[in-house]
């Protein structure tokens, strides 16, 4: 013979699972069953009847989950969002990177504060500003960096294009201003800065020989 309820171990308790609650509603329903069997409070039978039974929003629920019929993803809508997604990545990643060299490069020439800072951060060069002072106003080392500057950008064998198609100067013409020289937009015009650069740099060889 079966034992009474109340006399039984709590199967969930020695399953290591944690007691359950009844709700609001099963806690009146349970009520209800003991008024309608003349006891003032409800006992463990009556708690334990509500308890298994369940409420109509789970049977609801359970009965509209198992109509759901499993939607099929369709292939060629996945792969169209998923290119429409990288797609606007890539715009905003190069919107950013175009606003990002808008802030480094100094429209009249040469790099900003914010692109050497930049440069530095990626290449571990420690980039100074050009030197723009006059040649009597300058240190023997800003003669060095100006004639090795002036030499390495217009003293070599072929010079990168100075001006583009529409006749605007290019970038490598535009660093000339960084450095205080007028922008060469003629070979010729970029000769004549290498050599300025090579007299610096000579007068910068006789200035560390006498000292």
């Amino acid at each position: 013979m079966a034992r009474a309820p109340w006399k039984r171990a709590n199967p969930r308790k020695r399953a290591g699972k944690a007691s359950k609650h009844l709700t609001p509603g099963q806690k009146s329903a349970a009520k209800a069953r003991a008024r309608r069997a003349g006891r003032r409070y409800p006992n463990l039978v009556d708690n334990m009847r509500m308890a298994a039974k369940k409420t109509g929003k789970a049977r609801s629920s359970k009965k509209t989950s198992a109509k759901k019929k499993p939607t099929r993803k369709n292939p060629t809508k996945t792969r169209k969002r998923k290119a429409a997604k990288t797609t606007v990545k890539k715009t905003a990643k190069a919107s950013r990177e175009r606003s990002a060299s808008a802030r480094e490069r100094d429209p009249r020439g040469g790099l900003t504060a914010a692109g050497r800072k930049a440069f530095a951060r990626k290449q571990g060069a420690n980039l100074k500003p050009g030197v723009t002072k006059r040649q009597s106003e300058m240190t023997p080392q800003e003669m060095r960096r100006k004639g090795s500057w002036a030499v390495r950008f217009y003293g070599r064998a072929k010079l990168p294009p100075l001006v583009d198609a529409k006749g605007r100067p290019t970038r490598h013409a535009l660093s000339a201003h960084a450095w205080g020289e007028p922008v060469p937009k003629t070979v010729a015009a970029a000769r004549r800065i290498a050599a300025k650069g090579e007299r610096l740099l000579s007068r910068y060889r006789r200035t560390k020989a006498q000292s």
